[in-house]
């Protein structure tokens, strides 16, 4: 039994790490000799003679060679890594060729031109959650050249997902969010900067990530998230854009109380009572809603970024998916808000 055991767990290794035949082989021969002919109760094999040595022996040979092993996995690791960072052009500077391509359509755009895409390129954007909201999010971030984004979640890749987080995919399936986030967004922008933060946000860390930012953009699906993230730009002094999505509908609005405007507190005071709001979870949610919702968010985020247009700041914009109808309604600053009201 031990021995089928050992067979299956290297095979599943091999397969996993992506070994050759030559290492499945060679592993298997190793774990062969150690159960077949060097096991300690089989101490009158008369294979062991032929072989030599004891189980002892080859099993430090067999430790030695899985050490050389992990070693040169390491320094492959390293070596892809090091491939890598050439292409991440500095957040600041000129732009190289391959990117003043790839930014073209940015470029010749009155309201952004070449200052707007310098400013997106030095620009620091922290996205929260990598999930629906945050897929399209991010996509579109790193398409439009944002130098660097960080993504904070604590979940991981799971099937029922893929039916609209679409940043993710099926072979990254038990997967970080956050790295299954960042192997997508360089495989569409290298020449870009991404932090992924495998952690759950929490009051501890909150302000000091934010602070480390220009925009957050908050993609969250629950209420007690939305509330953290929107006291600790207040307290850093950072602007917000926030989305949320249920079933059909959607909204987004950029939350800036620094610059006179009301924070999510003042628009959404009190949290709603546990059930009165469906999540996605329990209530289904439409596969290209998020990817609506998400892209009016990474637009706002370039707007506000590069100063282009008029944004939602000040305003709340609501879109029903099912019947096609958008609204946008005026939002103001509370004077008794509890998390921004001595701002002016």
């Amino acid at each position: 039994m031990i021995g089928l055991l050992g067979f299956a767990a290297l095979w599943a290794l091999g397969r996993w790490r992506g070994w050759g035949s030559r290492w499945l082989l060679l592993a298997t021969c190793w774990w062969a000799l150690l159960m077949l002919v060097h096991l300690p109760v089989q101490v009158e094999n008369p294979l062991a003679r032929v072989v030599g040595g004891d189980f002892r022996g080859w099993t430090v040979f067999g430790l030695l060679a899985a050490v050389a092993l992990g070693y040169r996995e390491i320094l492959r690791a390293l070596r892809r890594q090091k491939a890598v960072e050439p292409m991440a052009a500095p957040a600041t500077g000129t732009f190289r060729e391959a990117e003043l391509d790839r930014y073209a359509r940015h470029i010749i755009l009155r309201e952004i031109g070449g200052p707007g895409q310098k400013r997106l390129k030095a620009a620091k954007v922290l996205v929260v959650g990598a999930g629906g909201l945050g897929s399209p999010v991010l996509l579109y971030l790193a398409a439009a050249g944002v130098g660097t984004i960080g993504v904070i979640d604590h979940d991981v890749v799971e099937g029922s997902n893929l039916q609209r987080q679409v940043i993710h995919s099926d072979p990254r399936i038990g997967m970080p969010k956050v790295f299954s986030a960042e192997v997508a967004m360089r495989a569409l922008n290298p020449f870009i900067a991404v932090r992924p933060y495998h952690r759950k946000l929490t009051e501890k860390i909150a302000v000091d990530l934010v602070r480390e930012y220009d925009l957050v953009l908050d993609g969250t699906d629950d209420f007690d998230t939305r509330y953290l993230v929107n006291r600790a730009c207040v307290a850093a002094g950072v602007p917000l854009i926030s989305g949320a999505i249920t079933q059909w509908e959607g909204q987004v609005s950029l939350f800036d109380p620094a610059k006179g405007g009301p924070c999510y507190a003042c628009v959404f005071p009190v949290k709603p009572a546990p059930g009165l709001v469906p999540t996605c979870a329990g209530a289904g949610v439409a596969a290209p809603l998020p990817g609506v919702i998400g892209s009016m968010m990474a637009m706002e985020a370039v707007k506000h970024l590069t100063g282009a247009g008029e944004t939602l700041a000040g305003r709340l914009m609501i879109h029903d998916a099912l019947y096609m109808e958008t609204r946008v309604i005026g939002v103001k600053k509370r004077a008794d808000c509890k998390v921004c009201g001595g701002q002016h």
